[in-house]
């Protein structure tokens, strides 16, 4: 994990390198200075040597000014190490998620990939800090104390070396006892985030049934699991601060009751006695920040896991050596396709799936919630890949496409597609990143757009919320079937984009695919039989197997499951 995480440096090896290299300057001058102000004491003062209380003051003001001037540094150099760091694992595991498919984003849930990019990150870039700034500086406190109060008085300097081992000891043992405690906090954080998620882009639905209140109960019950984690793990850390105020204070009464004892018997000076107290405190010091340091390692040793995790995560689609870069046409062959989204022969979604589309085709798949339409659909641009049997567009398998080639030869538009936060055109250009102003409006003439875009005070640069949440569900889906028409797809596939359309509008926009894109193939699962009867052929789908393959007049008249939905929609329109 750490060397994975230290690849992550990249760039700020300097800064990572100076930051302890100037810490440890900062602590030999402040190491220094108690040894100063002891000569000062016992030499200037103590005697009334006016010339050597005036060289040893300007040698502490010196010290001094160098201390403070060497720990600005090493601040400013951690400060560009720990953000740089954290800006290349972040950028790391994003990268790494653009490469997921969408099992890798199963796996991990959408809620956790967030909390990772956040609050893990944060806290190890501030273990980071930490760990090149104080986990350096307070042991080579404790080191050059130790050192210094043996060069003073070695009797009295043993008192140092008993105590530290043992309090040593002691945050080892609440270290290990509160870091899993620490784990499955952290862990609680990703259904906390995803609670939060859910309610945030479900808000309409929340205020509309008016659960409200059964909403801030789940929050509650999820935040108080973390509350009680937290609080224990807290407890045990707590521990520390006693712990160590117990042997300071031990380490001040024994140098007390001692150094008084050496004093009398002229064994220690004054000033001595002083530089000792100080040196005590400096460890004392010292060993408060390695207790931080610790407790924060603990809470980011969780968080490094979890991130480590998702760089490690390689996506289960990739390219082959020498993979076919050009899609000859849109034609699509399913060559008795299986399918299971846990890769398990006994728990299929899609089962002896055998068609031949032809390029051009306009293909209608009609089908039950729970059939695997859009199941179906998303294999063609390979965002799964089949369990067995083998998928090929062109002729070629799909397998043995470039991912990014196949992709952009088919475009699909969900039913749930998403418009992000920007201009109607910013939206649009995501189909072609270059598109001119006439071909966005050509793309929705015929996607039906245009007419009320530009009744929009800003037209075709009105800003889009994010989500489109200012826009209607059915003026989103004709901005999502725009956009996918811009990238001249030789596959378009529509998964039941037009739900929120009146029939009239949706007839339109067949007609439009029907005059210009004569040759694109167009695959449109439908919940409404008027938006594929006049296509080429229609499939019908059945929990996961195909139920029959015809024309809608050759389905009207041999298949009960078209019959029945066909009926049910002919005797609905009648009535109402």
């Amino acid at each position: 994990m750490i060397k994975k995480l230290a690849k992550c440096i990249g760039e700020y090896k300097k800064e990572t390198i100076l930051t302890p290299l100037f810490v440890g300057i900062e602590c030999s001058f402040d190491v220094i200075i108690p040894f100063l102000m002891a000569f000062l004491i016992d030499n200037g003062i103590n005697k009334g040597d006016s010339k050597t209380i005036i060289i040893i003051g300007i040698l502490l003001i010196i010290c001094s000014f160098l201390a403070i001037y060497t720990g600005v540094k090493s601040g400013d150099y951690a400060a560009k190490a720990t953000a740089g760091f954290a800006k290349n694992v972040r950028k790391k595991i994003y990268y790494n998620v653009q490469d997921f498919s969408f099992s890798n984003i199963d796996k991990f849930s959408t809620s956790s990939i967030v909390t990772r990019h956040t609050t893990d990150i944060n806290n190890i870039q501030m273990a980071f800090q930490m760990i090149i700034r104080m986990a350096v500086r307070a042991p080579l406190m404790i080191v050059f104390s130790l050192v210094m109060a043996f060069v003073i008085n070695i009797k009295l300097a043993l008192i140092f070396l008993v105590s530290v081992p043992l309090l040593g000891l002691g945050l080892y043992f609440i270290a290990t006892t509160a870091h899993p405690i620490f784990e499955r906090a952290i862990t609680i954080y990703d259904k906390l985030n995803n609670t939060v998620q859910e309610n945030v882009r479900g808000i309409r639905v929340v205020k509309s049934f008016v659960t409200e209140d059964k909403e801030i109960d789940k929050f509650y019950k999820t935040s108080e699991q973390i509350y009680k984690e937290f609080s224990r793990a807290e407890r045990i850390v707590a521990l520390n601060n006693p712990l160590m105020q117990f042997t300071v204070a031990t380490i001040i009464v024994l140098l007390s009751w001692f150094g008084g004892k050496e004093i009398v018997i002229n064994n220690l000076t004054t000033g001595e006695f002083t530089s000792l107290i100080t040196y005590a405190l400096q460890i004392l010091m010292s060993l408060m920040m390695l207790s931080m340091v610790l407790v924060t390692i603990m809470i980011s040793r969780a968080s490094g896991e979890r991130i480590v995790e998702l760089m490690d995560e390689k996506s289960n689609l990739t390219n082959k050596e020498n993979a076919v870069e050009d899609v000859k046409d849109g034609s699509i062959v399913f060559d008795n396709v299986n399918f299971s989204y846990v890769n398990d022969e006994n728990k299929l979604c899609l089962k002896n799936i055998n068609i031949d589309i032809k390029s051009g085709e306009t293909v209608g798949i009609i089908g039950g919630t729970g059939s695997s339409k859009s199941t179906f659909v998303q294999l063609i641009p390979r965002l799964y890949d089949v369990t067995s049997g083998s998928i090929k567009v062109g002729g070629i398998d799909v397998r043995d496409y470039d991912l990014k080639a196949l992709r952009n030869q088919v475009a699909m538009v969900l039913q749930k597609n998403e418009l992000f936060s920007g201009t109607i055109k910013e939206n649009l250009r995501w189909g072609k990143e270059d598109a001119t102003d006439e071909e966005i409006e050509h793309a929705c003439k015929l996607a039906q757009a245009d007419e009320f875009i530009k009744t929009f005070p800003e037209g075709y640069n009105t800003y889009i919320e994010q989500g489109g949440t200012n826009v209607s569900g059915g003026q989103k889906q004709r901005l999502c079937i725009a956009r996918a028409l811009l990238k001249k797809p030789k596959i378009l596939i529509l998964d039941d984009s037009t739900s929120a359309v009146d029939t009239k509008t949706d007839s339109l926009i067949r007609k439009a695919f029907r005059e210009s894109i004569p040759n694109t193939t167009k695959i449109i699962i439908a919940q409404r039989i008027s938006s594929v009867e006049d296509a080429d052929k229609i499939i019908v789908l059945d929990n996961g197997t195909i139920s029959g393959v015809g024309t809608h007049e050759e389905l009207l008249a041999s298949n009960e499951i078209y019959k029945d939905v066909y009926y049910s929609q002919v005797k609905g329109s009648k009535k109402a």
